[in-house]
């Protein structure tokens, strides 16, 4: 899931690295995993302020998606499903990506050529999907688009061999609405989450697996190790592209029963672990603890913030102090620097 960019060290990264590596035989090997650290790849993400629903967002999401030019050289007549986080419905709670933004995802990437664009989703916590649809509101924005649902918990589905097996379960079975698409986009909303700390664009795709085979929630994938599913799902399904529902968030006990915070953000982008390590920092969380995000570097995946060009909005400018739940505190603490030299996914 890397961008297209090079990897390149400024000359501070350089220097550091050198210094540091220079003193490997010390640390007991720690050299070799700063020089780790700083191969991950080059990445992009744009934060964008969207202040409302009520807004305009077909205008900044071209805005935003203009800064990744070859990802909209392959959007061009290419066959496009969107994975939004459609999860449960509460009133008044933020759950679920709004199917405002949905629907302006819709009309943008159809602005820029798409040939079909396919909204999917295998809700992981509700069995009736299409209650779920309607009573979201979702039903309504895409009817109004003419833009089809598929849902994934009942699609005809095929087996994926597994290129690492972290869950041992040596192949997936997966939809083949997800499986036959040009380019699959993870739409999440900004939320944290009580068993995986935060939950964006990576976590978004439990909802891709079935439940047909599965089953309701999901819960042979758990008991597999959540952070072994999102690697194995996310190294399956190849997602190419992902853009977080920030505008409005939820903090504390997420993935439903948070509350709301009203952030005023998306955060997009090609390369996934570099969108949700964005994503965090704009949560307050330091994305260095959350280990299905630091997993991911091995992979191609960016965390490093000095591997980050950060365009858009400034990260500072738009900073949230997310709440969470109290086993999930550490976080939220600045990572000891020699974490954050050494930890290596």
């Amino acid at each position: 899931m890397p961008s297209n960019s090079e990897p390149r060290l400024s000359r501070r990264a350089f220097l550091k690295l050198a210094a540091v590596t220079a003193g490997g035989a010390l640390l007991g090997g720690g050299g070799l995993r700063v020089f780790n650290q700083f191969q991950q790849p080059a990445a992009s993400t744009v934060v964008l302020k969207v202040e409302s629903y009520t807004h305009d967002l077909v205008d900044p999401l071209r805005r935003g998606f203009e800064a990744f030019p070859a990802f909209l050289t392959r959007c061009r007549g290419a066959r496009v499903v969107l994975k939004p986080n459609l999860v449960e419905y509460h009133a008044g709670r933020q759950v679920n990506t709004h199917p405002v933004f949905v629907a302006a995802v819709v009309e943008t990437l159809r602005h820029f050529g798409a040939r079909e664009v396919i909204v999917a989703e295998g809700s992981g916590h509700q069995r009736d999907t299409e209650l779920l649809f309607e009573y979201s509101g979702l039903a309504d924005a895409l009817r109004q688009l003419d833009a089809p649902f598929v849902d994934l918990n009942l699609d005809d589905i095929a087996p994926v061999p597994l290129a690492a097996n972290y869950t041992q379960l040596g192949q997936l079975y997966l939809p083949e609405t997800v499986l036959n698409a040009d380019l699959l986009i993870s739409l999440p909303k900004l939320k944290t989450h009580k068993w995986a700390g935060v939950t964006l664009s990576l976590k978004n795709l439990f909802g891709v697996v079935p439940g047909v085979k599965y089953g309701w929630p999901k819960n042979l994938l758990h008991w597999r190790g959540i952070d072994n599913s999102i690697w194995d799902i996310a190294l399956a399904v190849k997602p190419a592209f992902a853009i977080v529902d920030g505008i409005e968030g939820m903090e504390g006990d997420g993935p439903i029963y948070g509350d709301t915070v009203h952030a005023g953000v998306l955060v997009l982008g090609d390369n996934l672990p570099a969108v949700d390590a964005t994503a965090a920092r704009v949560m307050g969380v330091y994305p260095e603890h959350v280990p299905h995000l630091m997993g991911m570097r091995r992979h191609g995946g960016t965390v490093e913030a000095t591997r980050i060009r950060q365009l858009g909005e400034s990260i500072q400018a738009v900073q949230q102090d997310f709440a969470v739940l109290p086993h999930w505190a550490p976080i939220k603490d600045p990572p000891h620097w020699l974490r954050r030299l050494f930890l290596v996914g």
